[in-house]
């Protein structure tokens, strides 16, 4: 499964970089495929592998942040692997046919 996600600590004012950077930490701290981009961090694993990460993730910005705001989409596709980049390859692939 592939997770998309953002976490946005709320009441801590405009500039939440470190907040989000305590997020992602956890995640590329977890050792699964990951990519982090300007709206969402990608997560791949198994479903309580990734959603661990993800509660960990969320735990270490409520942690410091009065209110934290959670976007999740996921990709439940078993049997697939590398779908990070398997992906983005096949829209690439097409982007140059």
């Amino acid at each position: 499964m592939i997770v998309a996600f953002s976490v946005t600590p709320l009441g801590v004012g405009e500039d939440v970089g470190e907040y989000v950077a305590d997020a992602v930490r956890i995640v590329r701290e977890s050792g699964l495929p990951n990519r982090t981009d300007a709206m969402f961090t990608s997560i791949e694993g198994e479903w309580d592998e990734v959603m661990g990460v993800v509660k960990r993730a969320v735990a270490a910005v409520e942690a410091r942040a009065p209110r934290v705001s959670v976007v999740l989409k996921a990709d439940i596709r078993p049997g697939v692997t590398d779908g990070l980049t398997s992906k983005v390859e096949t829209v690439e692939r097409h982007l140059a046919g």
